[in-house]
């Protein structure tokens, strides 16, 4: 499944060129220009020198370049990428202001994060061994920008920037990767196609259209209000959301309207059409496109440990206070609903294999991780993540409940037999019986 879609994007997408007429950008009011982070390490040089290429000097829009430095080396890519365009290019220093029409770029042995108008130096962590530059720089843009953050992972080994895209994913985003058949080092790129979660799979001189002619659009523009609902705006909703039901079983049509809306326009955005009733048309056309609204609309938002707060309450608190009351050999019975990917359910998994274990309790544990989401439920079931989950996941942790396989991480198999994945829509089908803990994280 996931090469059918790669190879449907490529041919639809990759057909568009760069022309005079999308340097017409109107434009942005104080503040709420896009920010495109572009994440690159090996390879990504001739990938950056051909982006750039092709974006004008008046884009409206700021590049934040995220590479994986030597941190004994002084960058030079500062003068390479000035033979290819016209935009200013600043060296990020602690606090520099950002602003449309310039490229930062990051300096070795720094993590960047973005607060406001400003970037910020931060002094790597020590982290395993592991520094993850590009997945920091795409979270923060993600917490910083949402809706407006752009996010593009280039050339590159490792999976470096997979966790940040999808951050970004979730935030309402937009999200591109580079042509794997293009990459000099298709490892990174490779990774954030495989969340399936990348809007546009490109060759890096082809992304410049795309990116102008996805900030023109009219939902890019404003600040809060949606696009107008002119006309029979009501009527072409009901629609869509029949077309959704009778893809793929599931009605959305009592969803938060202003939610919905913004999912909706950010299609539009993505199919460059401007008119509700011209993307129900091309929704009508193009049945691929309704599985990929379908998934918009699910915004499944998750990783390893997600609010350690909440995971110390619940190793401090309830688990106790459940096992204290637990009958001898009945199982410890814990539903995740809306499980998404399956980070949230492994992680309850681990914790409570670990609050047993200190405790000297012994109960057989069932943790039962539904969604409505197929394509979710079976990256679940394999149990492989991407490096980056290092940043979210203990050493000691990695090392007792994981095995590495090339740049990924599995769950071990003590921990995958507990968890038992299926399809399955709360609105509609049963619930799971005889539960101790319900974890409604996700779902809400």
């Amino acid at each position: 499944m996931p090469s059918q879609n790669r190879r449907s994007r490529r041919s639809a997408k990759s057909s568009l060129s760069f022309t005079k007429k999308t340097r017409n950008i109107p434009p942005s009011k104080p503040g709420a220009f896009p920010v495109v982070g572009i994440g690159a390490s090996a390879g990504g040089l001739e990938a950056l020198e051909k982006l750039f290429a092709n974006i004008p000097g008046d884009s409206a829009m700021a590049f934040v370049v995220i590479q994986h430095l030597d941190p004994k080396h002084k960058s030079i890519m500062d003068s390479l990428l000035k033979k290819y365009t016209s935009i200013g290019i600043v060296e990020i220093k602690d606090g520099t202001k950002i602003e449309p029409n310039k490229i930062y770029l990051s300096p070795p042995n720094s993590n960047i994060g973005i607060i406001g108008a400003s970037l910020h130096r931060i002094v790597p962590p020590k982290q395993h061994g592991v520094n993850l530059p590009i997945d920091y720089f795409f979270r923060s843009l993600a917490q910083s920008r949402g809706e407006k953050a752009i996010c593009i992972v280039l050339s590159g080994t490792g999976t470096d920037g997979t966790l940040g895209l999808k951050a970004v994913k979730d935030a309402g985003g937009m999200t591109m990767a580079q042509e794997e058949v293009q990459a000099a080092y298709p490892g990174m790129p490779s990774s954030a196609i495989d969340t399936g979660q990348v809007d546009f799979i490109l060759p890096v001189e082809k992304m410049a259209s795309q990116l102008i002619a996805y900030v023109k659009h009219p939902s890019f523009q404003r600040e809060d209000t949606p696009v107008a609902a002119a006309g029979n705006f009501q009527i072409t909703m009901e629609k869509i959301f029949l077309l959704i039901r009778s893809k793929t079983g599931h009605d959305f049509s009592l969803y938060k309207q202003t939610t919905i809306r913004r999912r909706i326009e950010r299609r539009m955005a993505l199919a460059h059409t401007e008119k509700v009733s011209d993307y129900l048309r091309f929704l009508e056309k193009r049945p691929r496109e309704i599985e990929s609204l379908f998934k918009e609309l699910l915004i499944g938002v998750t990783r390893f440990f997600r609010d350690p707060g909440a995971f110390d309450a619940l190793e401090k608190k309830a688990l106790p206070l459940l096992l204290a009351h637990k009958e001898k050999d009945l199982p410890l019975r814990i539903w995740v609903p809306g499980c998404s990917t399956g980070e949230e359910a492994y992680s309850l998994a681990i914790l409570c294999k670990e609050v047993m274990e200190k405790r000297k309790k012994r109960f057989p544990l069932q943790v039962f991780a539904s969604d409505i989401n197929a394509e979710a439920i079976e990256t679940g079931r394999k149990a492989l993540y991407p490096e980056s989950i290092s940043a979210d996941v203990s050493a000691d942790r990695l090392g007792k409940f994981f095995t590495r396989e090339g740049p990924s991480y599995r769950i071990k198999k003590q921990i995958r037999d507990c968890v038992v994945f299926a399809l399955q829509d709360v609105a509609k089908d049963p619930p799971f019986s005889k539960l101790d803990l319900i974890s409604c994280r996700n779902l809400l």
